[in-house]
């Protein structure tokens, strides 16, 4: 399951252990309320990486889904304890087992269901 992989290595201390799960061709969308950003490419998503900043930042997943290839994921961005919104994510795996794609959306405005 790559993608809970993908979200903790993204929390850890070193984001950029994340490129290890992404196919070399990765297509991804991140939609953010204050723009989105995508990209082609692992060497675009590490760009991303580079500019999100420091921070005590965890993903707690409260759902979790696996259909086939597609993997989703639906749960709340905490930052130094403090709930900063809700995020849906899903991730088509490739047969290797790394991810070709990447969709997310964050809210800081609605949740789509309670934080335990």
């Amino acid at each position: 399951m790559v993608l809970r992989e993908y979200m903790a290595r993204m929390d850890g201390q070193d984001p950029d252990k994340a490129l290890e799960l992404l196919e070399p061709g990765f297509r991804f969308l991140i939609a953010l309320p204050g723009g989105g950003r995508s990209g082609e490419s692992r060497d675009d998503f590490a760009a991303y990486i580079a500019g999100r900043g420091a921070a005590d930042r965890v993903h707690e997943i409260v759902r979790y889904s696996v259909d086939r290839d597609v993997e989703t994921a639906y749960g709340f961005v905490v930052e130094a304890g403090v709930p900063t919104g809700a995020f849906l994510s899903a991730a088509v795996v490739s047969p290797a087992g790394l991810m070709a794609r990447y969709q997310s959306f964050f809210t800081t405005d609605f949740a789509l269901v309670d934080r335990p």
